[in-house]
């Protein structure tokens, strides 16, 4: 009995190790195909997002560095602009200064 059912196992071992499909790259299912199909779409996207990214970035780059020269000269301009209204505003106020002095000095001759 103990015969039997070795024979048995071993046939029954034979027939599903006949059964299993080699690694032959040549002989792919549909699935594996599809498998490699979408593993080189993934691929391609992988690569596309990449490269859109770098030009993102240098795009980005690029908009920043003009924002900064832009804000730069926006700030030289203010600056020159509030020098200007303090040269003016001194101006005035010496010219007021000199009012008050000859005001003074003709009120002192009277």
């Amino acid at each position: 009995m103990m015969i039997r059912y070795a024979a048995v196992t071993l046939t029954a071992l034979a027939l599903l190790g006949g059964c299993q499909k080699k690694d032959d790259p040549g002989v792919a299912g549909p699935a594996e195909r599809a498998g490699r199909k979408v593993d080189q779409a993934a691929e391609q996207a992988t690569a596309r997002l990449d490269s859109a990214a770098k030009q993102a970035n240098e795009q980005l780059s690029e908009a920043a560095k003009e924002t900064s020269q832009r804000l730069d000269k926006a700030a030289n301009q203010a600056g020159e602009t509030l020098n200007n209204a303090t040269k003016e505003a001194g101006r005035k106020l010496e010219q007021a200064g000199e009012k008050m002095q000859t005001a003074a000095e003709e009120r002192e001759k009277k």
